[in-house]
């Protein structure tokens, strides 16, 4: 099995442990997109797709398991490092990628790596694409803005 299979598996099981189905529909829907955002905009930009989407499947786990998202991007770091290194799927220096990409994804005004900038841009997207009734968010305009341009929509 692939390492990112695994990992989906890994991730599936911890989501089917929430008891309010409507936030575990959100929480599946929400991780599955970006990730999948998050191949496609990688893939574009020549940066590892396995990497971000593996990081994408991990970057509101922490937020979903505590019910809660304060500081969930620094904790959630923490937490896919400890799972990312039980589960033996990568090496330290594609942790240290996947975590610090998980790290800054909150951080949407701010520029970091190429890499945290995947994150970033692909939250962004199932943010501003899943539901097309809600207007964007003023912190994510501007990057949305550009992804419109960069992907010619």
């Amino acid at each position: 099995m692939g390492r990112l299979k695994e990992l989906r598996n890994y991730v599936n099981l911890e989501l089917n442990m929430m008891e309010d189905a409507e936030k575990r529909n959100s929480a599946i829907a929400h991780l599955y997109g970006v990730s999948l955002a998050a191949t496609m905009i990688a893939r574009k930009r020549g940066l590892d797709p396995e990497l971000l989407s593996m990081a994408a499947m991990l970057h509101d786990l922490y937020a979903y398991k505590a019910g809660s998202y304060d500081d969930h991007a620094h904790r959630g770091a923490e937490l896919a490092g400890n799972i990312l290194r039980e589960l033996k799927l990568t090496d330290e220096t594609e942790t240290d990628i996947i975590c610090s990409a998980i790290y800054h994804h909150d951080d949407k005004l701010v520029t970091n790596s190429p890499t945290d900038e995947v994150l970033k841009d692909a939250d962004v997207i199932h943010h501003c694409m899943s539901d097309l009734s809600k207007p964007v968010k003023e912190k994510e305009q501007a990057r949305f803005d550009k992804l419109c341009a960069e992907f010619g929509m």
